[in-house]
Order: structure tokens, then sequence, then C-alpha cells
């Protein structure tokens, strides 16, 4: 039986592009009347759709014409993360987070439930804030060695890590490439709603935290029982673990916790907004060259090199913009939404809510680019909120809930497959492992949205 091969999620938006045109033949056209709310935000007005007497058809050019069009549409946002690509790339070579994270993950190295709960809310919080990922990659073989030293195994190192790492997108308070674009296309003011979210962060990260440490000690107490105990894992170094932690990069952390501040309060007191943010990172990328002695022919090529790492990022967010664009055009944006309504409001606001959350973690599966995603789903979820009563930071909430979580079930995501590469998990054994917790968090997520309706989260 041949294996089942996903294909690229480039190839994912095109057919949708593709498939959102052909619709265009199929569904009626119709619009929702819209109105402007206070603070200059357009809503749908429940109840007020309409199909349109003579419909518009579409020449097949549209299907190329509108990839351009895409990408102007999410220009602002495709630059400001290839500037952020840039600024990050810059912070890894100065070998500071390595430094930072390998230093607390030797000196915990002895405790183990203090290695779990400490590496845990190190690779959480680096998700939440600024979107990290693939970056954890090098600590895999040192996680392992670590808890195959104290007695655990592979699949509690990746646990560490990866649980971390899903519970910190989960609940982002501010991660560039979720929350922020998210509320982007939502029309929503970025990083706004970000106590909320710092609060469902303890809940979260316990959840995720009690798993682990109780299959570590499940593990501990008899071998046997580890999901992975007849597989042999390589014990090997990363540079982490050799790296030592300087003034230097203790100053390079503090400038950059600063520079996260400043983004908060920029945008909270000043209203910044994605140009504001992308000056914020170009200095910061300034600042930490002068702090790491970083010459200006190699802190150009470093800042060069990480936005290339996110080309096909960037081409993902064009591309899945590209989808919007032939929908609206075609006139049927309303008309999915329409459909979708009908019966989420029959469910009630909380129940919306918590269907939206279904919708965006099935997504998750089809288009596991957290940016894409959002281009893709929340042109359609924010005014399906107008409809079924709920705020757009709800369903901003939901998108982020879907995605996040379901990073780390997922065999689409690269990340996740890499690590259990790394780490030689079969996926089968990892998701006997994680499956129990999906549906804890699923739970607890399911409860945090009809908390968040019935406050009236925005």
């Amino acid at each position: 039986m041949r294996r089942l091969r996903v294909p690229h999620t480039l190839v994912l938006l095109f057919a949708m592009s593709v498939a959102g045109y052909a619709l265009s033949f199929v569904l009626p056209q119709g619009t929702y009347r819209r109105v402007k709310t206070e603070t200059g935000e357009e809503k749908v007005l429940p109840g007020s759709y309409e199909r349109l007497r003579e419909p518009k058809r579409l020449s097949p050019t549209v299907l190329f014409t509108s990839i351009p069009r895409g990408f102007h549409e999410a220009q602002e946002i495709i630059f400001f993360v290839f500037l952020i690509g840039g600024c990050f790339a810059v912070f890894r070579t100065t070998d500071a987070p390595d430094a930072a994270i390998g230093t607390v993950l030797r000196r915990l190295g002895h405790r183990p439930r203090l290695l779990i709960a400490g590496g845990m809310l190190i690779f959480a919080a680096g998700s939440s804030t600024i979107g990290m990922a693939e970056e954890y990659l090098p600590f895999v073989p040192l996680l392992i060695v670590l808890c195959r030293g104290l007695g655990l195994d592979s699949v509690t190192a990746v646990g560490v890590l990866c649980v971390g790492y899903g519970v910190g997108y989960g609940a982002a308070a501010m991660n560039p490439f979720t929350v922020v674009i998210a509320q982007n296309v939502a029309g929503v003011p970025p990083t706004s709603g970000a106590l909320y979210r710092l609060a469902l962060f303890v809940p979260f990260f316990a959840v995720g935290l009690h798993h682990v440490l109780r299959y570590a000690k499940k593990v501990k107490d008899d071998p046997q029982k580890s999901l992975v105990a007849d597989l042999d894992v390589e014990e090997t170094q990363t540079r982490g673990d050799n790296a030592a932690l300087t003034l230097t990069h203790c100053v390079v952390l503090l400038v950059t916790v600063g520079a996260l501040v400043a983004l908060v309060v920029g945008i909270k007191k000043w209203h910044w907004y994605v140009q504001e943010m992308g000056a914020l990172f170009v200095a910061l990328s300034l600042v930490l060259a002068a702090v790491a002695r970083i010459g200006p022919s190699r802190l150009a090529t470093t800042f060069c090199s990480g936005a290339s790492e996110l080309t096909t990022t960037a081409l993902l967010i064009g591309f899945a913009r590209t989808i919007k664009v032939i929908l609206d055009d075609g006139m049927i944006v309303d008309t999915i939404i329409h459909g979708i309504a009908s019966p989420l409001e029959n469910l009630g606001p909380h129940g919306a809510a918590v269907g939206m959350f279904v919708v965006q973690s099935v997504c998750n599966f089809f288009i596991p680019s957290g940016s894409g995603q959002a281009y893709v789903t929340m042109p359609i979820m924010a005014p399906l909120a107008d409809i079924v009563g709920v705020s757009r930071q709800v369903a901003v909430l939901a998108y982020q809930f879907g995605d996040g979580f379901t990073n780390i079930l997922v065999p689409t995501n690269a990340v996740l497959i890499g690590i259990l590469t790394m780490a030689k998990v079969p996926f089968d054994r990892w998701l006997r492992f994680v499956a129990p917790l999906m549906v804890k968090l699923f739970l607890v997520g399911a409860a945090a949205l009809v908390v968040a309706v019935w406050m009236e989260y925005s």
C-alpha cells in the first residue's frame, strides 16, 4: 500500500485558489451589508445577506493575475516578516539564545522535575513572544542526553520541547507570525487582548506540564513502560551544550527583552503598527550587532540570510491572500460565511466559538503555516464572528488555539517531523503520547472560548 504523501503547502494553496475559482461558478453570488464602528472597524450586519440578481463570471486569467494582487494586498506583512527574519538571524548569530537555553538546561540537568518544568517554560516563552520554532531543533540532542542520563527517555525529551512549543503558540501573547497577522487580517488592533492570553497561558502550561511529568514518572519508575523502550537512541551533543553564557550574551538578552517591552508600550501608547514594528526590529539588529561586535558586512550577510530563510513563509502569505482575492472577485465570500453561519448560529455564541476552534484545528492539517492559515481562514472567520454574535478577538483566539495546539499533532508540520526524526521517535509512538494531551487541551480551550464570549472579550 502506497504511503499517503501530503503535497507541499504551496501546491495546496494554489489548488485552493483553483477551487475558489470553480466555486464562483457553482455557489450563488451575494453580499452582506457592512457598517463601520466608532473605532473604524468594519462589521457585517447580521441578517443582511442578499443574492446578486446579475452574477458576474470571472475570466480564467484571474487565476494568475490574482497572484501579484494577493502579494500586493499582503505586502506590509510580507516585508514585516522579512525584517523579523533578518533581526532574529542577527539575534541567533550572537549565540546568546543557545548559550542561555543550554546553560539553564545544564543547571537543571540533575533535577528531573525542574528540567522538565524549566525547559518547557523556556520553549513556551520563546514561542509565545517571538514565534520561535525551528530554532529549537539544535536542542533536541541535548535534551535527549539529559533525559536519558536521568533515567527518562527520548519521548520525554521531545515532550519537553514540543509541548512547550505547542502551548507557547496556542496561548501566545504577541507571536508576530500568528497573533499579529491574524489580528491584522481581522481588523483587530495588534497585540490587543494580551492580558487574557497571558492569563490563559497558566492553565494551558499546567495541563501540558502535568502530562509530561506524569509520563516521565511512569518511565522513571519502570523503563519498560517507555513508548520507545525497544528503540536505541544515539546520544549526541549540540552547540547549546558547550556554549558558555558570557557578559555579552547577557547584554544581548537584556537588549532583546527591552525591545519587546518597547514594542508592547509603543503599540499600546502610540498605536504603532507594522511599519513602526518593522523599524524597531531593524534598530534592534543594529544594536545587537554593536553589542556582539558584529561587523557591518557580516551583519548585512546575516540579516539577508535570515530574511531569505523566511522566503517560503512570505510566498505562502502571498498565495494565501490570493485565495481571498479570487473569492472576493467571485463575490462568494459572503455566501460561504452565510453557509457556515447558519449551523453555527443554531449553536449560540458560545457553541459557535467552539465550532470555530474545531474548524481551525482541521485547517491546520492542510495549512500548517500559521501565517498562511491566518490569511486563508480569518477573512471568513472575522465576519463570521459578527454574524454569530461573538467579537473578532474571539475569532482570533479560536484561530490561535486551532493552529497552535495542533502544531504538535499534525504530520504536515515540518518542525514536528524534524524534531521526531532527530530524536528517532516514530510518529505512531508520539501519537500515543500526545493524543490524550490534545483532548485535554481541546477541553480547556473550549472552556476558555466560552469564558471569552461570556466576558465579551475584545
